[in-house]
């Protein structure tokens, strides 16, 4: 693919998926929108560099999300420990069938597990990611995925409680 038709394909795609990678990002990052652009910014960066060559890839969409995952895992390996995100979520009043609660709820208590943790819950839960395809994704073994979904569901529990019922009542 050369010149002009392999950048048409490459925006094609980028607005095609920009949207859904963004969505992933903001879960990874635990809502933080700023840091979530960067992510999706930097993932369609390394897809236009590499695009002649994950074009012919069977599904250049989960190589994205993968790519997406593994520039996560890394700017978090990078992070200082003591560095945190401080950003409010903007109210919601006025959005009709919108629970902002549960969402900050949920986004909270993401942002409190290990960010591998939280790459597994999201690439598994939210993705709908085999235990294969997500161990491929991280660059791990099947089994480190299956102790780290256990695990990190049962810190969610934990935070949550049993059920999310109350949060969910209000």
């Amino acid at each position: 693919m050369r010149g002009a038709r392999r950048d048409e394909a490459y925006l094609e795609f980028a607005t095609v998926r920009g949207g859904h990678l963004f969505r992933s990002a903001c879960l990874l990052t635990s809502g933080d929108t700023h840091l979530a652009e960067d992510l999706v910014q930097e993932t369609l960066g390394r897809m236009y560099a590499l695009w002649g060559r994950v074009s012919r890839i069977d599904n250049p969409a989960a190589y994205a999300q993968t790519v997406l995952v593994r520039t996560f895992l890394s700017q978090q390996r990078r992070r200082s420990a003591s560095e945190r995100p401080v950003g409010e979520l903007p109210d919601g009043a006025g959005v009709p069938g919108a629970d902002f609660e549960l969402r900050v709820t949920l986004l909270q208590a993401l942002g409190r597990l290990a960010p591998k943790d939280r790459a597994v819950v999201v690439l598994r839960y939210w993705e709908d990611r085999s235990v294969e395809e997500t161990a491929d994704a991280m660059n791990v073994s099947s089994a480190a995925v299956r102790t780290r979904s256990v695990r990190a569901l049962a810190r969610l529990r934990e935070q949550l409680g049993g059920s999310l019922t109350e949060f969910a009542s209000h």
